[in-house]
């Protein structure tokens, strides 16, 4: 059975809101594992002198649970 997990980040560029999702994903998956997908729930910006100075982006991801792992684990407890 596979289940997933599901988190919210914000992701930051001074470039682009595509930039921010990017650079987001590239950083989860340093630590993440499994990741499946992503929803976009909010984009935003900073204004600096009427230009923008920083795009932001609050991001729904999800990955896949490793569930062999755990009862793996689970088994090492055990003995």
């Amino acid at each position: 059975m596979n289940c997933e997990k599901h988190i919210k980040i914000t992701g930051y560029s001074n470039v682009s809101w595509k930039d921010a999702i990017v650079k987001s994903i590239a950083e989860a998956s340093c630590t993440l594992k499994n990741l499946s997908g992503i929803t976009v729930l909010n984009q935003r910006a900073t204004i600096k002198g009427n230009k923008i100075e920083e795009y932001l982006v609050d991001l729904d991801l999800s990955f896949f649970i490793d569930c062999e792992k755990k009862s793996e684990n689970e088994e090492q407890d055990n003995m």
